[in-house]
């Protein structure tokens, strides 16, 4: 059985955006197209949140980033995860400023994801902002998926 893996918006981004010359965004668009190659080998899934962050901006751009989504199945907002998100910034775990990011999380608990994909390191893949949601989460009966960037999912493989 195939891992199921939540695409967030940044994965997406760095997916489609042009190449980059700061050599760190470069890095991880590099490993975000390795991941791409791979994917095949997971269940990717998204939400109509990363649809509607993916259709912001530029006019070109968000049409790249939204081609890119056409293959992916959408996971439902559910009540339980806007309550889940709306909790973590009530308990000042993620700042109001990034909710979204707060439901991105809550969406891929809700669905029981193995993994949420992200390079959003300030408040999604951010271990010591996990280890404060896995216990929110835990206290109310939830599991977090798997935090992680395309590199660290590859793993070794990716060298």
């Amino acid at each position: 059985m195939k891992r199921r893996v939540y695409i967030e918006t940044s994965v997406i981004s760095y997916l489609t955006a042009r190449p980059s010359k700061n050599v760190i965004e470069a890095g991880h668009q590099q490993s975000t197209y390795l991941f791409w190659d791979r994917r095949s080998e997971f269940d990717l899934v998204a939400s109509e949140l990363v649809v509607a962050e993916c259709g912001a901006g530029d006019v070109s751009a968000a049409s790249r980033r939204l081609d890119a989504l056409l293959a992916i199945p959408l996971l439902d907002i559910t009540a339980s995860s806007l309550e889940l998100a709306k909790g973590l910034v009530a308990a000042g775990i993620i700042p109001a400023r990034a909710s979204e990011d707060a439901m991105h999380i809550s969406i891929a608990t809700v669905h029981f994801v193995d993994y949420l994909l992200t390079w959003n390191c300030r408040h999604i893949a951010n271990p010591e902002i996990q280890a404060r949601i896995a216990e929110n989460f835990q206290r109310q009966g939830f599991f977090l998926p798997f935090i992680c960037t395309p590199d660290e999912l590859l793993g070794e493989e990716n060298d």
